[in-house]
């Protein structure tokens, strides 16, 4: 009996140890949403199974350890639920960030994004203009693209050096103009106007030189912001998943334990003996 308590009791606590990461990957992408990807409301599912799954293994902790069989009962049900929910979280980071990736530029050490190339709920919800306004403030107010300037020895560097560089998917896109604009390189975030404007991409029209500007309307800005979240949720899932494996080995352990426990309390009580006769029958003639 005190064996089985004390499995749960440590399954519980391994659970909660558990919550902890996913908690830290809600965390680490919220930090990633207030930096590059701004997009918060992607962070809330982690947050919310990883809190749950904190508190539930908190409540099968104290079950395991007053023997209260209605709270490790609880821990096992509502366990079965968060599973699902963590289940359907996976399929829907992949599903979501299933299409779309960077294009390799021919001498470049960066990618460059396109939004053709993503389709999806994902897409439409960062296209949305009244989302966009609050992405574009976003990325704009972090500096992402005034951080990308790079000097050495004083001197800022060339634009070989900057072609080799291995920009983010959000300087790619929003940073600079598209390469096959033709634009002539000065600086990371000043461009001036080539001969070689490529007229099928409107890209090229609507990147700016103005620092609150550049390319945040841009087509590529917002592909690069979709990239960057690919690879955010894609980092996220493989934790995630390796979090599944082991909930789901700790919840068929702690249900075996829990039957055990249950056998137990039902065939022989704690604290009490089988027998209660102390002596026995007389027989009489």
């Amino acid at each position: 009996m005190r064996t089985s308590n004390h499995l749960i009791g440590l399954l519980n606590f391994l659970t909660f140890l558990l919550s902890i990461v996913i908690l830290g990957g809600g965390i680490w992408l919220s930090s990633r949403a207030n930096s590059t990807d701004c997009l918060k409301f992607l962070q809330w599912p982690l947050i919310v199974i990883g809190a749950s799954i904190m508190v539930v293994s908190l409540a099968g902790f104290a079950g395991a350890c007053y023997r209260n069989t209605f709270l490790m009962w609880l821990y096992l049900f509502v366990m079965f639920f968060i599973i699902a929910a963590l289940i359907g979280f996976i399929i829907f980071a992949y599903a979501v960030t299933d299409k779309g990736s960077g294009r390799p530029v021919l001498n470049k050490g960066y990618l460059e994004y396109y939004l053709q190339d993503y389709s999806g709920w994902l897409k439409d919800r960062v296209v949305d203009e009244s989302y966009w306004a609050k992405i574009s403030s976003c990325i704009r107010d972090s500096k992402v693209c005034s951080k990308t300037g790079r000097t050495f020895n004083g001197v800022p560097e060339t634009y070989d050096m900057f072609s080799m560089r291995k920009l983010s998917p959000i300087e790619s896109g929003c940073c600079k103009p598209p390469t096959e604009c033709g634009y002539v390189y000065v600086n990371e975030t000043l461009w001036n106007s080539g001969s070689g404007l490529a007229a099928t991409n409107l890209d090229c029209s609507r990147w700016s030189n103005d620092q609150q500007m550049l390319c945040y309307q841009c087509d590529s800005c917002k592909a690069g912001v979709l990239g960057s979240l690919k690879k955010s949720w894609r980092k996220v899932s493989v934790i995630n998943i390796v979090v599944l494996i082991l909930l789901v080995i700790f919840y068929v352990i702690g249900c075996a334990a829990f039957r055990n426990n249950k056998k137990i309390d039902n065939d022989e009580p704690y604290g009490e003996a089988r027998m209660t006769k102390t002596q026995p029958s007389r027989i009489h003639l």
